[in-house]
């Protein structure tokens, strides 16, 4: 006699835009024997019918979709066991809180959310409910970074002092952020949260510690009104419809990409929402180069500096210890294309642009007293966040074992975000501040 049919896990999605696809498609085809997509819900109609009109093109049937002010009634409605928040950020707490007082647990995009209020309020909501919150750090799962975890977690460089980390978006991926709610720092809560989240997360899995003092300095220096001290401004306000825009290699072509096009240009109508602002427009409040200090509960230093405007696209960790040094070197753009300029980062990595770009990864073990060693990682790409993606979605939504304890928790969730807090805090004032001084963990 054959087991019974385990019953699917039922996931609604609130946040239809871009961030929903990869959760939606990995719903709808990868892991369609352990979960299921029951409902959408989004401010946005028109955002919702375009990822409806997506999952015919994939041979999935049309799910129910609410209005956001409606959440609370679909969960009940809809019988939901998971809710996947990919709204922004800014108003991730409010979902997250929501969903777990009803009963649900919740995978959250990072950042978990961009304020320290917020923050206590989904801690609070955990705490009173014993649910669970996933935060979505993709790179934890990346196979490069799960090497770096074994090596460190196995005494490679023995005890850790210090951490550098160098983290550069080129100027077609950095300009994005600066296209979109993410300029506004009160949504986003800047890239020290709403990017540099993935990597203080990072660094506080490979450490196994949490931050205790952030200092950090930084500033608008090529985005934003800079742009005309520089000489690339243009006088526009977004991309569509504006001569001025047409051969300006940081505009975004709504209109040439088929996905964006439905996801927001053809949605504009209902919210006013413009997805394809000027760069170098005003009313930028977000920094793009940053420099943090942060001293951990080990004892060890981290240096990170992230660089929104470079020409080519990657990231340099080193981490040095009482018995070497653990060097990861990551290209994952070696220089923008001129054909790929006005492009989004994945859509420059396919067809003809793909042998154009190149690529590469390497991580070297540097002990004492021996030569290097080139340590091999099997099954690195430079799509989908170096193979990431689909790793993570095979632990959250396949019910993939995780022996690397790879899935963050709203602790985790927490720790990270306060990191770039801090930061943020030392931008305003100048010094250096407690972390335990903006929220109290246990």
């Amino acid at each position: 006699m054959s087991p019974p049919a385990r019953e699917r896990v039922r996931h609604a999605l609130v946040g239809a835009g871009a961030r929903a696809e990869m959760f939606v498609r990995a719903l709808a085809l990868d892991h369609a024997d352990t979960a299921e997509l029951v409902a959408l819900a989004d401010v946005n109609q028109a955002r919702m019918d375009a990822h409806n009109r997506w999952l015919a093109e994939l041979g999935h049937p049309p799910v129910p979709t609410y209005r956001a002010a409606d959440f609370t009634a679909m969960l009940a409605k809809e019988r939901v066991d998971v809710v996947l928040v990919t709204s922004v950020d800014v108003t991730h707490d409010e979902y997250v809180a929501a969903a777990l007082r009803a009963g649900c647990d919740v995978v959250t995009e990072k950042p978990m959310t961009v304020d320290a209020p917020r923050c206590r309020r989904i801690l609070d909501a955990v705490a009173e409910t014993g649910r669970r919150v996933t935060v979505a750090f993709n790179y934890r799962y990346s196979p490069l970074h799960e090497q770096v975890r074994r090596l460190l977690a196995d005494g490679a460089v023995g005890e850790i002092g210090s951490v550098h980390f160098e983290w550069l978006l080129d100027v077609r991926h950095g300009a994005d952020y600066f296209r979109r709610w993410h300029r506004d720092k009160a949504t986003s809560g800047g890239l020290l949260v709403h990017k540099a989240s993935h990597h203080f997360d990072l660094v506080n899995w490979w450490l196994d510690a949490h931050p205790v003092e952030v200092h950090a300095a930084g500033r608008l220096f090529f985005y934003g009104e800079s742009g005309r001290r520089h000489g690339y401004a243009r006088d526009y306000d977004r991309a569509h419809g504006s001569p001025t825009a047409a051969d300006d290699p940081f505009a975004l072509r709504l209109a040439e990409h088929p996905r964006l096009r439905e996801l927001y240009l053809d949605a504009e109508a209902e919210d006013g929402y413009q997805r394809d602002r000027n760069v170098f427009a005003p009313g930028v409040t977000i920094e793009d180069d940053l420099a943090v200090l942060a001293r951990y509960s080990t004892g060890a230093t981290m240096t990170y500096h992230l660089t929104a405007y470079a020409p080519w696209e990657g990231y340099r960790v080193m981490v040095n210890g009482s018995r070497g040094r653990l060097e990861l070197d990551v290209t994952e753009s070696d220089h923008v294309s001129p054909a790929g300029a006005g492009a989004l980062k994945g859509a420059a990595l396919h067809g003809d642009e793909a042998a154009v770009e190149h690529g590469a990864a390497r991580l070297t073990l540097r002990p004492f007293w021996a030569p290097p060693v080139d340590v091999p990682v099997d099954g690195w790409t430079r799509q989908g966040h170096g193979g990431a993606d689909a790793r993570m979605t095979r632990v959250l939504l396949g019910g993939e074992p995780d022996p690397l304890g790879r899935a963050a928790t709203a602790y985790d969730g927490a720790l990270a975000l306060l990191t770039g807090l801090a930061a943020n805090r030392s931008l305003d004032t100048g010094a250096p501040v407690r972390v335990a001084d903006l929220l109290t963990l246990p």
